[in-house]
């Protein structure tokens, strides 16, 4: 499942690694459907960190 995750983010033009840490660093205080939506990797700039 990882490596679907890793592919999805190479697709969606993401570093794997930056936005991997970027979703786990936010996701605990992810209150809505919106919050995790922006951190699906078609959601989210290549120059993250946001």
């Amino acid at each position: 499942q990882i490596y679907s995750l890793v592919e999805t983010a190479k697709l969606n033009g993401q570093e794997p690694y930056t936005w991997l840490r970027h979703v786990l660093e936010r996701l605990p205080h992810a209150a809505s459907v919106e919050d995790y939506e922006a951190l699906l990797p078609w959601n989210c700039s290549p120059e993250m960190p946001r």
